[in-house]
């Protein structure tokens, strides 16, 4: 691919519906990258690796613009070294990349202010791609609806105060996405509001369930006894709120932000209480895990997500067991970007939960969720047995289904174990 006239055809990951079509130039790059990604980043850096004499499309990485300038020389170095190791583990190590510097202008600054300031972050990548020759084919600053090229210099071409991006839908990236059935779905930041606390009318009230919910609970599941009650309630009450939400079923072109005020009405600050403080409880969150497939599966995405909003002010330490759970079913059910953003949220909350630990690293390498779904389904035809036995009266012999699962995701891992075994 030369900088402006070469094919490139996206061939990454596996599982990846466009597997070959031809962008010639920065406009069908820039165009291409929410297809790439399945969003509109926002104040994001990404980097595309590129293999092959055909210069295919390989790995994407993606990372928030440091808020420092002073960052950006270690942020390069990083965004770097985490393409070409990564491609490396896959197989292939790239030949080149492509860069995309996704910011919108502020109030009162043009685009051409925005591609100015970010220059030197592009510089800076463009090295450091280079340090590891892995030369950067394009770099493109994406602001205001345009697009700014920092490799052409030719102004004719690329002029300094920029070039409109195409009409969304006409490209051959789009027209290829449509056949393939991707979705393109809104900006990151669109995807985060989704699980971003309540506001502060509704957060009151339900910070009041939960300091009420905790005090009846949190001592009685530190108690063995206590803990088992507690965890066959939560269970029961979230196999009920998850019938409720299937019952509910949003209209086809509901928008995002109605139908998650819609599903907000469905649940009682009470029971988002019992359910997010039960949620701590490993046991009970991995049991949880089990709504991941056929028809529980959205329901169940929902109502992760209207938890994930209900752990506001001082509970907010308590939202990467729904969030995680969100990001879960997400993968799943194949929608790998919204995993990738609940997964972060998670992390960013509390940077040692294992749970979302494991779950981020595997959707990241491209793994297969479907192994871990069937452990996760004969751990609950085991549990089921185990029922039925106790009720006729015969031991009720443990099965090691979820240990299985657990090494499974953890390829043997988790020698850092949860530090509130239970509780974590």
């Amino acid at each position: 691919m030369t900088q402006h006239s070469g094919g490139s055809a996206p061939d990454s990951p596996p599982t990846d519906p466009v597997t070959q079509v031809s962008l010639r130039g920065p406009a069908e790059l820039a165009d291409a990258l929410p297809y790439l990604l399945g969003f509109h980043p926002d104040d994001s850096v990404v980097l595309v690796a590129v293999h092959g004499e055909e210069s295919r499309f390989g790995g994407r990485i993606r990372l928030g613009i440091p808020a420092e300038a002073g960052e950006w020389e270690e942020a390069a170095r990083h965004l770097a070294r985490c393409l070409s190791d990564g491609s490396q583990v896959r197989g292939a190590r790239p030949e080149g990349a492509v860069l995309y510097l996704c910011r919108d202008p502020a109030e009162g600054e043009t685009a051409r202010a925005v591609a100015e300031r970010l220059r030197p972050l592009a510089q800076a990548l463009r090295r450091a791609c280079g340090e590891r020759e892995m030369p950067v084919y394009e770099a493109l600053c994406l602001s205001g609806g345009r697009y700014f090229s920092y490799c052409c210099p030719d102004p004719a071409c690329c002029p300094p105060e920029g070039t409109s991006l195409e009409r969304p839908g006409t490209s051959p990236m789009a027209a290829a996405a449509v056949y393939a059935g991707i979705r393109v779905r809104g900006s990151l930041k669109d995807m985060e509001a989704r699980l971003a606390p309540l506001g502060p009318v509704l957060a009151e009230a339900q910070e009041r369930a939960l300091d009420t919910a905790a005090a009846e609970l949190v001592p009685r599941m530190f108690a063995a006894e206590g803990a088992t009650a507690v965890r066959a309630r939560t269970v029961v009450l979230a196999r009920r709120l998850i019938a409720r939400f299937r019952a509910a079923v949003p209209g086809p072109d509901t928008v995002a932000m109605a139908q998650d005020a819609a599903d907000d009405a469905l649940l009682t600050p009470e029971e988002a209480a019992t359910l997010i403080l039960g949620l701590q409880d490993r046991g009970t969150r991995d049991q949880a895990a089990e709504w991941m497939e056929g028809r529980d599966a959205q329901p169940a995405l929902r109502l992760w997500r209207a938890l994930a909003r209900r752990c506001t002010g001082p509970y907010a330490e308590h939202a990467p067991a729904p969030l995680t759970l969100a990001g879960w079913v997400a993968w799943s059910t194949g929608d790998q970007p919204a995993a990738r953003v609940a997964f972060v949220r998670a992390l960013e909350t509390d940077p040692d939960y294992v749970f979302a630990q494991l779950l981020h690293r595997a959707c990241n390498e491209g793994l297969d969720p479907e192994p871990l779904r069937h452990c996760m389904r004969e751990e609950r035809a085991a549990r089921r047995r185990r029922s039925h036995r106790r009720r006729k009266g015969g031991p009720a012999r443990r099965g090691g289904h979820r240990a299985r699962a657990d090494r499974k995701v953890r390829a043997g891992s988790r020698a850092r174990a949860e530090r509130s075994a239970g509780h974590r």
